[in-house]
């Protein structure tokens, strides 16, 4: 893994540089990736506001890339491809990201940590929103507002329903898109059809094909009508999409029932040990993955305690996501009260994005990232 000067993008402070440097005395090693990433995993993996304010190039190869909208991606890919790769690991960064936006500048500084590798993953949760806290009081804010989720308890909930597969991966990818959810529930307990009426035969023909042939029919149809790529998408990846439509179509209507216990689950919210409460409740309407869920949610919430956090000041909801599709746990984000806004540090869980970047094997992850131009007003250490 690189460690290389550090990337100061021309913004870097002297608050930025010693929080950074904290970092560094509490065992995360220092790394700066390179500005100019592949397109490719960010495309595939990131959620779609990141995806659609990307910067994209290409090489002379016609190769696609783009200026780093983030760091998470950057320094997994490093990590990897490193002699640290399958072994825990920590990291800390500072540097500039990329994303076009209408109001401020579209390059900016961000730091943060990811920790790779650890199997005390309850603790690990705790030390990132400890962490996290430690940044906002060292730019002067000593109580922000601490919002909570947990990716993982939705997941559990959808493993344990009796759904198609098609859905149940429909279902965990727009949990982090509100409105995207909603429809899904209302066309599952319709039994509406999916996709543009036009596309219904071709759909209804390929619903319940043997999956490899048919992912071969519509790539070999797409590559005849001369589409190679649509919105950074290649062609294999639209015909999985054209076929998870089709899988979708041909799922049976979800009982009204089965709704109201997805939505009930979603309203949960409080302290964490008022969720918890409200979570066992619902488990015994559920099953045994969201009971497993459940305890890894309440060790979570005795370490965050151990760290002296005040759980009073902690809210917890189940709805809450943050929009980026590798998150598969733990997430938070750290806002100011007084102030209505984005957020200032914002982490979480993403165990599945290693083996989705070439891991072989499974690799706890979890990190943060810290908004050094949203901090910046406050009047914290020097």
């Amino acid at each position: 893994m690189k460690a290389d000067g550090p990337d100061r993008g021309g913004q870097a402070d002297g608050r930025a540089e010693a929080l950074v440097a904290s970092y560094e005395r509490a065992g995360y090693r220092r790394t700066a990736p390179a500005i100019l990433q592949p397109a490719e995993p960010f495309l595939d993996l990131s959620g779609e506001d990141i995806r659609k304010r990307m910067f994209l190039t290409a090489t002379p190869g016609g190769d696609e890339m783009c200026l780093r909208p983030d760091l998470t991606i950057p320094v997994s890919c490093d990590y990897l491809a490193s002699a640290d790769r399958g072994s825990p690991a920590n990291f800390c960064y500072l540097g500039t990201v990329f994303r076009h936006r209408t109001a401020g500048p579209s390059e900016f500084l961000q730091a943060g940590i990811e920790s790779f590798g650890r199997a005390d993953e309850a603790a690990a949760d705790a030390e990132m929103l400890a962490l996290g806290l430690d940044a906002t009081m060292h730019y002067g804010l000593a109580a922000p507002a601490i919002q909570t989720g947990d990716v993982a308890l939705f997941n559990a909930l959808v493993d344990d329903l009796e759904l198609a597969p098609a859905w149940k991966r429909r279902l965990v990818k727009d949990f982090n898109r509100k409105g995207n959810l909603a429809q899904d529930l209302q066309r599952l307990v319709l039994g509406g059809t999916n996709g543009r009426p036009e596309y219904q035969g071709v759909l209804a023909a390929l619903a319940g094909s043997d999956p490899k042939g048919a992912h071969a029919l519509v790539t070999d149809l797409l590559s005849i009508a001369g589409i190679t790529a649509v919105g950074g998408r290649s062609v294999a990846e639209i015909a999985d999409r054209f076929l998870e439509q089709a899988a979708l179509g041909a799922s049976a209507k979800l009982p009204r029932d089965v709704r109201a216990l997805i939505e009930r689950f979603l309203a949960i919210e409080g302290d964490p040990d008022g969720a918890a409460t409200q979570l066992r409740a619902l488990a015994a309407e559920a099953g045994p993955a969201l009971a497993a869920a459940i305890a890894r949610f309440e060790s979570r919430t005795g370490f965050i305690e151990a760290r002296g956090i005040d759980l009073s000041r902690v809210r917890f909801s189940s709805a809450f996501g943050r929009g980026f599709d590798y998150y598969t746990g733990f997430v938070f984000e750290l806002t100011d009260p007084a102030r209505e806004g984005d957020p200032l540090v914002a982490g979480g869980r993403y165990d599945g994005l290693l083996t989705r970047l070439g891991s072989a094997e499974p690799i706890p992850a979890i990190g943060l990232s810290i908004w050094i131009e949203r901090l910046a007003v406050y009047g914290g250490a020097a």
